[in-house]
């Protein structure tokens, strides 16, 4: 039940920058998916996605970061297959969330300074905080079940 509320509540959430629902749904999946198997809160794999990429899965950065993660294409040679596509949803989901959870056990459990090796800003503070901030004013959920206990 909690993950149906889950589910429904971020589907509502995100509603204004995924319309359709299907792709909604199967997006917010997903990153649950993905980020749990990562051992990362999903809600805040969709602050930095709405950071990285503003929820565009064909987002191409100025230095050649991809998708809704903006993964570097040199990581499909270090922990990925050479067919790898990073605008394929659950590809790129996964290396953004392998490579995240890298950085993190890096910096021994140190969120602000994995985000800056994520984004390449290692001791800056602009980058950290804007995905806390997405995360935190966008995406934290605290179920209704859990509350009321």
């Amino acid at each position: 039940m909690e993950a149906i509320d889950w589910l429904t509540e971020m589907s509502r959430r995100l509603e204004k920058r995924i319309a359709d629902r299907e792709s909604r749904l199967e997006f917010l999946r997903a990153v649950h998916y993905e980020a749990t198997r990562a051992g990362l809160d999903p809600q805040m794999v969709l602050g930095l996605i709405q950071v990285e990429s503003g929820f565009k899965k064909y987002a191409v950065s100025s230095s050649g970061a991809r998708g809704f993660m903006q993964v570097m294409p040199f990581w499909i040679k270090v922990i990925g297959r050479n067919d790898d596509n990073l605008f394929h949803l659950r590809t790129n989901l996964r290396y953004g969330c392998t490579i995240l959870r890298h950085y993190l056990d890096i910096e021994r459990g140190d969120l602000y300074r994995a985000l800056g090796r994520y984004n390449g800003s290692l001791g800056q503070a602009e980058y950290p905080n804007l995905v806390r901030g997405a995360w935190h004013n966008q995406w934290i959920y605290i179920s209704e079940r859990v509350a009321s206990r």
